[in-house]
């Protein structure tokens, strides 16, 4: 039974997280040729605050893009 964890940034659409869970069901499936029955799949969103890049936040470097535009 293969358990796929995912962390995303938070702000996508349940209708985004659905059509995720579809497309890695079907990549288990295809690859591993397993039954989608089988395959978990927990999605997690993580704060902006709490993601960082580089050494900064992702909140910290969308606001200073934000602020130079």
């Amino acid at each position: 039974m293969p358990i796929v964890n995912i962390q995303l940034i938070e702000g996508r659409s349940d209708a985004q997280k659905e059509a995720l869970i579809e497309k890695v069901t079907e990549a288990c499936v295809a690859s591993i040729d397993c039954t989608p029955e089988s395959v978990r799949i927990l999605l997690s969103d993580v704060s902006t605050q709490h993601f960082g890049v580089a050494g900064e936040s992702v909140a910290k470097r969308r606001a200073a893009k934000e602020a130079a535009s």
